[in-house]
């Protein structure tokens, strides 16, 4: 018997609503984001709850859909420094309080998200 995902840990499909949902509520009123984002959140939405259910154990949707996730490549357009990746990290963590994720959980998913975060820097100057 293998040990739960972290999917299944937290919660499933449920729980990465509630974490893609607060962390959109928080990207939208902050201009040091939203500018990289486009009108229509609802898509990047999407995306981003598959993906993270994917990643984190759950259903192989994001792939289906929209191949390999190539994140380096999708975000590239996108001016993103320390300060970017500062906000964009200080909204996804709080997402995982706010949404309740338990304990391990959230430390594993913590430590990835400030992996991805500063992956994603493609700017030094606003440092």
């Amino acid at each position: 018997m293998s040990e739960p995902t972290i999917y299944e840990q937290i919660g499933g499909e449920e729980t990465f609503r509630r974490i893609v949902d607060i962390f959109y509520a928080r990207v939208e009123a902050d201009p040091r984001l939203r500018h990289l984002f486009p009108r229509d959140l609802e898509p990047g939405k999407e995306h981003q709850r598959l993906f993270l259910m994917q990643y984190f154990g759950g259903p192989r949707t994001y792939s289906e859909r929209r191949g390999h996730p190539r994140l380096r490549m999708r975000h590239a357009p996108f001016s993103i420094g320390p300060r970017e990746r500062d906000a964009w990290l200080e909204h996804m963590l709080t997402a995982l309080v706010e949404a309740g994720v338990p304990e391990p959980a959230r430390s594993v998913m913590e430590t990835y998200f400030r992996h991805a975060a500063q992956a994603m820097v493609n700017q030094m100057e606003n440092e």
